[in-house]
């Protein structure tokens, strides 16, 4: 018997646009948050830190649940995963939209909406790879990692700009909008079934939950300024140990798992998941440091930051799209390269901090840093997932996206609290060898960065000073100067750091033969 050569299924480019808005959607969410914070405060009634602590609610549910997510998918199957998903957003967003109190915030937005995140993720990579086959399905990835890049460069602006001129109201408003036209274009999605077993590893899902969670929440808490940070991120470490420990043994007995620890004894998958992890701190750290940088160096409101970090999105969107379809050789050369060019582009930033006076001064490093995280959205996961078959790709994928989400919220909250640990050092050794301030001055500002290390504009500083005299005044000002100019050096180090290891990894990578796509895809394609 003649076996028929399939032939190849032709690119569905209205499921492609949709996949990439649900992306959009889904990194742009905390985004819009986060810069609304002060209005939300305002709104409801209620505490800056309350509102903080929904915001780390979210991040924390999200990253708990992410591998139980993944195991949801084979279970009730992928697309109602990713449909649920999706709902949880919109609940969210419509919370956010009609919400009268803070209760209302968290419980719909922060639980409600984090589920939904752990669902969206892994089940949404699961859906590429069984909807779309070979350099279609490249396309996509790079379509939705370019999505997922510019919402995190541009959130910020988007979400500061509408909530300054209407309402953050409207701006949850548009989000359930956009999640609405998604879900109508359910229909064009063929679901990926898993005919494996279906029995619920309960202990491998503890142990995920409270490892992930521990991590996760011992960086908040640290960005917080929290106690306890060693004994939680402790806690979570050796979870995560106890979970690799329980599935292999697990395994060996010949029981179900939470996740196959087979993935693991795949180098490509190994490097592929350590690239993803690194490429997010990079974009995290870059992320952090950059806007605090032009609000409160150069004083820029959020719409000129925007503008001065969009050569960076506006980079990091055309190379993902152009690599996604145009790029030549081998992917590991191509990570190999963005990781490199990241690397370049973050560390040409740190000596022009003490000299810039105009978000200018950055375009040209933006542009190269940002051509590297491009190249990066658009080949990583292709990388680690094409070669995985339909029946684990929601494992695979479930640890691909716990590694991207750790991966951003590390690089945000660890380069923030550098940045402010280093402020609050340069500040008080700058402070204690001045020459101008008197023995109590110099005291003074070491108990009130004691108390709250804050970066502040000169502009705030001079108000803060106005009572003091201006020898005193003046000296404070320069210190100032002097102090963020290092904070933001050293906090830059945190991505660059991520880049050069990525980089280190990319070699690691060409050192292996190129992924294959699995039999299915094969077959498909």
């Amino acid at each position: 018997m003649t076996e028929k050569k399939a032939v190849p299924t032709a690119f569905n480019g209205r499921l492609a646009i949709l996949l990439a808005m649900a992306m959009f959607v889904l990194v742009v969410d905390t985004s819009i948050m986060n810069v609304s914070i002060s209005a939300v405060v305002k709104d409801l009634g209620t505490t800056a830190s309350g509102v903080q602590g929904a915001i780390a609610l979210e991040a924390l549910v999200s990253a708990a649940f992410i591998l139980i997510g993944g195991k949801m998918g084979d279970l009730i199957g992928r697309k109602l995963a990713y449909i649920l998903g999706l709902i949880g957003y919109a609940i969210g967003a419509v919370a956010m939209t009609f919400a009268q109190s803070l209760t209302a915030v968290i419980i719909f937005w922060a639980i409600i909406g984090g589920i939904g995140a752990s669902l969206l993720l892994p089940s949404m990579q699961s859906l590429i790879h069984g909807n779309f086959t070979g350099a279609h399905q490249k396309r996509v990835y790079a379509l939705v990692g370019a999505s997922a890049a510019i919402a995190a460069a541009v959130g910020p602006l988007l979400g500061g700009f509408i909530t300054t001129f209407w309402s953050y109201r409207v701006a949850f408003a548009l989000e359930a909008v956009i999640i609405a036209v998604v879900l109508l274009g359910a229909g064009l999605v063929k679901d990926v079934k898993y005919t494996g077993d279906r029995s619920i590893d309960l202990v491998g899902a503890g142990l995920s939950v409270v490892g992930m969670g521990g991590v996760v929440l011992g960086i908040l808490v640290w960005q917080e300024g929290g106690g306890y940070v060693g004994l939680i991120i402790g806690l979570g470490v050796v979870a995560l140990g106890g979970l690799a420990w329980w599935l292999n043994s697990r395994k060996k007995r010949g029981k179900p798992v939470l996740l196959d620890p087979a993935l693991f004894a795949s180098k490509p998958f190994r490097t592929g998941v350590s690239g993803q992890l690194l490429q997010q701190i990079a974009l995290g750290g870059t992320m952090i440091v950059l806007p605090l940088y032009l609000q409160m160096v150069l004083e820029y409101n959020a719409l000129q930051a925007g503008l001065s970090i969009a050569p960076l999105s506006l980079s990091m969107f055309v190379v993902a799209i152009w690599a996604g379809r145009r790029a030549k050789g081998r992917p590991a050369n191509l990570i190999l390269t963005g990781f490199v060019l990241a690397f370049v582009g973050l560390l040409a930033i740190v000596p022009l901090v003490p000299i810039a006076d105009s978000g200018w001064y950055l375009t040209l490093p933006l542009i190269v840093a940002g051509s590297g995280l491009g190249l990066l959205v658009s080949q990583l996961n292709n990388y680690t997932l094409s070669p995985i078959s339909d029946e684990r790709v929601s494992e695979a994928a479930g640890v691909n996206s716990a590694a991207g989400s750790f991966g951003l919220s590390f690089g945000l909250a660890f380069a923030g609290a550098i940045m402010l640990a280093t402020l609050a050092a340069s500040f008080t050794s700058l402070a204690d060898s001045s020459e101008v301030l008197t023995t109590e001055q110099q005291q003074q500002v070491s108990t009130v960065l004691e108390e709250d290390a804050e970066l502040m504009s000169n502009s705030g500083m001079e108000q803060l000073l106005a009572d003091e005299p201006p020898e005193a005044s003046a000296e404070v000002i320069r210190i100032n100067t002097e102090a963020r100019h290092i904070a933001l050096q050293v906090a830059l180090l945190i991505p660059i750091l991520a880049a050069a290891l990525g980089a280190l990894n990319g070699l690691r990578m060409r050192r292996l033969p190129d992924p294959k796509a699995s039999l299915s895809e094969t077959l498909l394609g």
